[in-house]
């Protein structure tokens, strides 16, 4: 995926470079399998901010924080092809439950019963939670639903079934801001 996609990486840093200022990946803790923590690279879709704020706030829909052309990326999740790089490191999968940021787990292990059990495989790029629609500024109850279907019902069909949905989907997901 990363040497295919490797022409529109080389737009989209362009692209980034071109229409704000600052970096052109962002990097994000994130937690992952057995709870660890690692870096999570997307391309940079806001306009610069403490890292406080990042780390503890979600994206709304018509976010201020966004640049025009990161609301595109956003919309297409082209801004989660960097994400390639984590699965090449042996971070994430591309199929499994959308990782999430140390400030929210904290607050969801305490709120959501079973939340902790997300975290018996590994992380992915996409999963059963976000093709239906289960991501951003949603129940979380609903994401660990799906998450939990996800864990315990996982084959490699399955995961192939969801990779393709994620490809239908990519250009009609309304939840992603």
């Amino acid at each position: 995926v990363l040497l295919l996609s490797s022409p529109l990486f080389g737009l989209v840093a362009l692209l980034i470079r071109i229409t704000s200022p600052g970096p052109i990946v962002f990097t994000q803790e994130r937690i992952g399998l057995n709870g660890q923590t690692f870096r999570m690279y997307k391309f940079r879709t806001m306009h610069l901010s403490t890292s406080n704020e990042s780390d503890t706030t979600w994206t709304v829909a018509n976010d201020p924080r966004r640049t025009r052309l990161g609301e595109l990326l956003r919309r297409t999740s082209i801004d989660e092809l960097p994400q390639f790089i984590n699965v090449l490191q042996g971070h994430m999968s591309v199929v499994g439950p959308r990782p999430e940021r140390p400030f929210f787990v904290d607050k969801f292990l305490k709120e959501v019963r079973r939340y902790n059990q997300r975290h018996s495989l590994k992380v992915g790029i996409t999963g059963w939670a976000q093709v239906h629609g289960w991501r951003g500024d949603t129940s979380i109850e609903k994401r660990l639903e799906h998450d939990l279907y996800y864990l315990q019902n996982w084959s490699f069909a399955f995961d192939l079934r969801i990779v393709a949905m994620t490809v239908l989907s990519a250009l009609t997901n309304k939840n992603a801001y």
